[in-house]
């Protein structure tokens, strides 16, 4: 692994070994399933501030409907702080290995926030099948073709938002270059109404996202409500009340191939 100040390099040849909080019960190497999954992600060295986070974001059904499983290579974009990050550690196992993305000028922003929830997340080496990437999502150095899935969860529509459509594409486009084909993209985003204001509102209406993914290249393999809330009607700002409570798109989209 070659370190560029903040900014890390790796090698596909690099193997890892990992122990501890990775490893895994029972048959996991064959794939999850939820309950499986779910008893995994409730070990005692998981913070207890991200188990209680689990009833509202329900990780095992969405891990496990993405398709990650043990062994896997998985981006996690835009990870901020970690918490997916963490999911997927333990999904996909001490022969897996989940790259964390953050833009370093996002990680600077609020005081450097992120970074530092990073940071401590992966001190000393605790989630050691974790490789921290502080890269902008369309300068990553890792090889074309080498990653086998990736997630984000409540991002997309900031770049579509606030950096435009081409910078949308753009982002949908670095992780189509980085996936195996095959491989897939799990999408989470608050959903909005496509004559709302969702800019103001942080929301996204889902078919927006589903043209840019497929003018990408993307086929759109499935649609998930588990994180669906019908009681939000997607016309309140994200932050407000209705925080943890709003209706969540799920998307898979798969890579040809």
């Amino acid at each position: 692994m070659k370190t560029m100040g903040k900014l890390l390099v790796v090698p596909l040849s690099v193997s890892l070994l990992v122990l501890g909080a990775c490893e895994q019960p029972g048959n996991a190497a064959a794939g999850w399933s939820t309950d499986d999954l779910a008893a995994a992600l409730d070990n005692p060295s998981r913070p207890a501030a991200d188990k209680e986070r689990d009833a509202g974001r329900r990780p095992a059904e969405v891990v496990t409907f993405i398709g990650i499983e043990p062994g896997m290579r998985v981006l996690d974009v835009m990870s901020s702080g970690g918490w997916y990050t963490e999911v997927l550690s333990v999904a996909v196992g001490a022969d897996g290995t989940v790259y964390a993305q953050n833009d370093p000028a996002a990680l600077a922003r609020r005081d450097g926030a992120n970074d530092k929830a990073i940071t401590a997340r992966l001190a000393d080496d605790r989630l050691a099948n974790v490789l921290r990437v502080d890269q902008a999502l369309t300068e990553l150095e890792l090889e074309p073709g080498s990653v086998d899935a990736a997630i984000t969860a409540l991002n997309f529509h900031d770049t579509y938002s606030f950096a435009g459509p081409e910078a949308a594409a753009a982002f949908m486009q670095a992780i189509y270059a980085v996936l195996k084909p095959g491989g897939v993209l799990g999408m989470i985003d608050h959903a909005g109404n496509p004559d709302g204001d969702n800019v103001k509102l942080h929301r996204i209406p889902p078919q927006i996202v589903v043209d840019i993914a497929t003018d990408v290249g993307f086929v759109l393999e499935a649609e998930s409500d588990v994180l669906a809330h019908p009681e939000d009607d997607r016309t309140e700002m994200v932050f407000g009340p209705i925080r943890g409570s709003t209706d969540r798109f799920l998307l898979k989209l798969r890579k040809p191939g």
